[in-house]
């Protein structure tokens, strides 16, 4: 299937590591011109190297800390400038501290606040006039399966990926007419280095080896293993290509099954 993304441009938030480099790198795959970010000018660089050395494409990259406004408005500003345009957003961020809620007091509700919710207000808000203009675009928010089944130990994850699970609702119903659909994803038990930090907290807390934690956790998946970020980058690239004509205001999972909610 041809997916129309070639030629199309793209920016992936949060995307020198983990899931955003999965999705950078298979827009890459496609064709696709692609604006890469992180805090990590290095490791920036890094990745932007290994995605042009494998795929060939037009890969770029701007240092950017979402959690300023500023730096939000300039990455949108330099993005368009290199690239065009921009056809899609696909919109990522590192998560909060893990803990309960009697571990953190109103300075760390307000990082997470600005890390995970606000700078997806932010970035939506600055690309949607180009998006008008070009006569439409893609949204995909990365959230948590957090908004299906909240986790245990990661209460400022569970409240504000739940939040952007209502904003891109609302998000839909306002932006349709403008030809932009916008949807959510939730990872469940991806193999990155997030996950890998996850289960050696809890391997810390039990007194087992992480490993240990991740035959458990894979028990009570019914595919009996983690996902690839490959394989949840897929279902990204579906969204956000000219396949999908008809979904907006979705929140999917991608969990192997682990999640038991309806």
């Amino acid at each position: 299937m041809d997916l129309g993304l070639r030629g199309k441009n793209v920016l992936v938030l949060a995307s020198s590591k983990g899931l955003g480099k999965a999705c950078a790198l298979q827009f890459a795959r496609e064709g696709a011109n692609v604006m890469l970010t992180s805090r990590d000018e290095d490791q920036l660089s890094r990745t932007v190297e290994e995605i042009i050395k494998e795929t060939g494409a037009s890969v770029h990259f701007k240092r950017c800390d979402i959690t300023q406004r500023n730096e939000i408005d300039e990455l949108i500003a330099e993005t368009v400038e290199t690239l065009g345009s921009i056809d899609v957003l696909v919109n990522n961020a590192g998560g909060p501290p893990a803990g309960g809620f009697f571990d953190f007091e109103d300075d760390h509700w307000q990082g997470a606040f600005e890390l995970t919710l606000l700078s997806l207000v932010r970035t939506v808000r600055a690309v949607t006039p180009n998006m008008r203009k070009n006569g439409g675009g893609r949204i995909v928010n990365i959230a948590s399966s957090s908004f299906k089944q909240p986790i245990d130990g990661l209460i400022l994850s569970n409240t504000f990926r739940t939040a952007i699970n209502g904003l891109s609702k609302s998000l839909s119903q306002e932006l349709g007419k403008d030809g932009i659909l916008i949807n959510t994803i939730g990872p469940g038990r991806i193999g990155t280095d997030r996950v890998g930090e996850l289960d050696q907290m809890m391997a810390e807390k039990k007194g087992i080896s992480a490993q240990e934690v991740k035959v458990s956790m894979e028990s009570g998946i019914p595919l009996g293993r983690y996902g690839t970020p490959e394989e949840f980058a897929n279902m990204v690239i579906f969204l956000c290509s000219g396949a999908n004509t008809y979904i907006t205001g979705q929140s999917l999972l991608i969990d192997g099954g682990m999640v038991k909610a309806l």
